[in-house]
């Protein structure tokens, strides 16, 4: 069912099929709706959802429909998968240094090459694929690991930061302190 704002403001000229809005439903909480008739709550409190754990949601969600048909491909076609995005904003520079991403796959039962083609073809899938992670990489390191693959390949094969857009194997990197960024 499509939607459309309610009139209380003229829309701008910009609108089209992809444009989104939110109205503003009290202190520091909005109600984010798209033209397909989404609605998410977004603020801070019960039932909200923060504009960064929206970030972090618009990065993974892309990463896992960007690899869906290619890693369906290797698994099958119904298989598993959960993605997760951990990060903190960084007070004093008010913004995310590094946002990682884990992702969960059914890898049990496949041998160390097919699962170093899995991950491979995770990484290029979400390089090539993914609008939302090109257009915030150039101000954010974002890093892909495929939870489980380390302990069955060589680890620098699992972790790769989103702006390896070649698919080359790398580490994750260090924040300053330089702890691993999660």
């Amino acid at each position: 069912m499509p939607s459309v704002p309610d009139d209380r403001f003229p829309a701008p000229e910009d609108v089209g099929p992809s444009s989104v809005w939110a109205d503003r439903t009290g202190h520091r909480t909005l109600l984010g709706r798209n033209q397909r008739g989404v609605e998410i709550p977004i603020g801070k409190g019960e039932g909200e959802i923060s504009p960064g754990e929206l970030l972090k949601l618009a990065l993974i969600g892309c990463a896992g429909m960007s690899s869906d048909i290619n890693l369906g491909r290797r698994l099958g076609e119904d298989f598993a998968m959960r993605l997760w995005a951990h990060g903190e904003s960084d007070d004093a520079e008010n913004r995310y240094l590094g946002i990682a991403e884990e992702v969960q796959l059914p890898l049990e039962g496949l041998t160390e090459a097919e699962i170093a083609s899995v991950v491979k073809v995770f990484h290029r899938a979400v390089a090539a694929g993914c609008t939302v992670e090109r257009t915030v990489v150039p101000g954010t390191e974002v890093t892909h690991t495929i939870l489980g693959a380390d302990d069955l390949i060589a680890p620098a094969a699992t972790t790769e930061p989103a702006s390896d857009a070649a698919g080359a194997a790398s580490s994750t990197g260090p924040s300053q302190d330089g702890q691993a960024q999660r």
